[in-house]
């Protein structure tokens, strides 16, 4: 068996999956995946519409089955399935069933091994039971934290005689190492389907697992450094992917320069009295290069911040300020191009009286933020990720801002947001 290609089409419309299905079947695609978003969203049409419109390929139900082996898997056959997944932590009664049905009706079985404890032994004992395939599979919110699926993969088709089929994250730049590792069928999903040319997208990926060759890419790979991500994305994508949640109510740029530039650093907190402007000073001193001091000086008073606290910490290299209060000086701080947010501006400044404290936790708009949090700011404001899941959100937000860039490229081919996503459809039943 030589590496097939599989593209996972995790959509929730069939309309767009189907398209989608179009453009990566002209770029080389080998099998085609119902994915388990779609199957629960459209049923087994979305199988059915794919046997129809594909009769060359096969067709792959991620049914994900943790139950009703037999039940499930002559529903997908007859549906017009080839293959059949079945979640290897089900009980082995469900994976035997699914086995037999297969065999009776022409279908193959996939074991997933999602989540699998002993994912070595479980593989071999799915084989022994008579399975044709075996996932290797690191799902999407595992994936998030930047979890690698290839050791695993080293290790089962290092033991098991059955091909083996790698998910999870795989691009034009890991479909090369799953296929040195001994995968038999890549599975990719967004790195084709998040493409603004998935035809392209399919081409590039199907070279690297021929030649078994890295092809660069610069999207649809997860990150072990938050701020490589927070740079590139939006403020409205962060938020997306906190569930729309992170952002500091009322705090705006003053200056009209950092909206383009934007700001992306380490929290160096500051709680200070309103118009007391000492320790956001001192802050200064504490911060370093790239850092943001972000200052509560109870949302009033006079200015706690201006020109020469800005120039202080350009030399410093400090990425940027958040201030809960006011700063003055406007016009002189956009000259030198200092990232500036806060609730307003004023010309008044307050008094150096010293009351406050450096580096504990403080809350603005209801948001606690914590020294070492991230702290990111463009032109719709700023979003608060806490430190500890800093690489998890900055993986959801690059997801989300490449599942943009599809959606803006259906736009641009004749569709309104509103037709691509189906609004209408999803809108809530009450």
């Amino acid at each position: 068996m030589k590496p097939v290609l599989q593209i996972a089409l995790d959509f929730v419309n069939l309309g767009r999956a189907i398209e989608l299905a179009k453009e990566s079947a002209a770029g080389g695609a080998d099998w085609l995946e119902a994915g388990t978003p779609l199957i629960k969203s459209e049923g087994l049409n979305s199988v059915r519409e794919l046997r129809r419109e594909f009769p060359g390929h096969r067709i792959v139900a991620d049914m994900k089955t943790m139950d009703t082996g037999r039940y499930e898997v002559e529903a997908a056959v007859k549906a017009g399935a080839d293959i059949v997944t079945i979640l290897g932590v089900a009980d082995d009664s469900t994976i035997r069933e699914a086995v037999e049905v297969g065999k009776n009706y022409g279908c193959e079985i996939m074991i997933d091994l999602m989540n699998v404890g002993d994912i070595r032994r479980r593989a071999m004992q799915v084989a022994d039971m008579g399975a044709n395939y075996v996932c290797v599979h690191v799902s999407i919110d595992q994936q998030m934290s930047g979890i690698d699926p290839i050791d695993d993969l080293r290790r089962v088709s290092n033991s098991v005689k059955i091909p083996v089929a790698i998910a999870g994250g795989i691009n034009s730049e890991t479909a090369a190492d799953a296929v040195n590792a001994g995968a038999l069928i890549v599975i990719v999903g967004g790195a084709i389907t998040k493409a603004t040319d998935a035809k392209k997208a399919t081409q590039q990926i199907k070279k690297a697992i021929r030649t078994k060759e890295r092809i660069k890419s610069d999207l649809y790979k997860k990150e072990l450094d938050p701020g490589k991500v927070f740079v590139r994305v939006s403020t409205s994508n962060i938020s997306d992917a906190m569930h729309r949640s992170g952002n500091l109510e009322g705090i705006l740029p003053v200056t009209g320069i950092q909206t383009s530039k934007g700001m992306v650093g380490r929290a160096i907190t500051v709680r200070t009295s309103p118009g007391d402007w000492a320790k956001p000073v001192e802050a200064i001193d504490v911060a370093g290069k790239g850092d943001v001091i972000v200052i509560d000086s109870g949302g009033t008073g006079k200015a706690v911040w201006g020109e020469l606290a800005s120039n202080s910490c350009m030399r410093k290299g400090v990425a940027g300020v958040v201030i809960n209060g006011f700063a003055r000086d406007i016009g002189e701080i956009e000259r030198i191009g200092f990232p500036v947010f806060a609730i307003g501006k004023k010309p008044t400044a307050g008094e150096p009286k010293g009351f406050g404290e450096i580096n504990v936790p403080i809350r603005i708009s209801g948001v606690g933020i914590k020294p070492g949090d991230y702290i990111v700011g463009d032109a719709d404001g700023v979003v608060v990720i806490p430190g500890e899941k800093a690489v998890e959100i900055a993986n959801r937000a690059m997801d989300v801002f490449e599942k943009e860039n599809r959606i803006r490229q259906e736009i641009k081919r004749g569709g309104s947001l509103s037709s691509v996503l189906e609004i209408r459809r999803w809108e809530r039943i009450r």
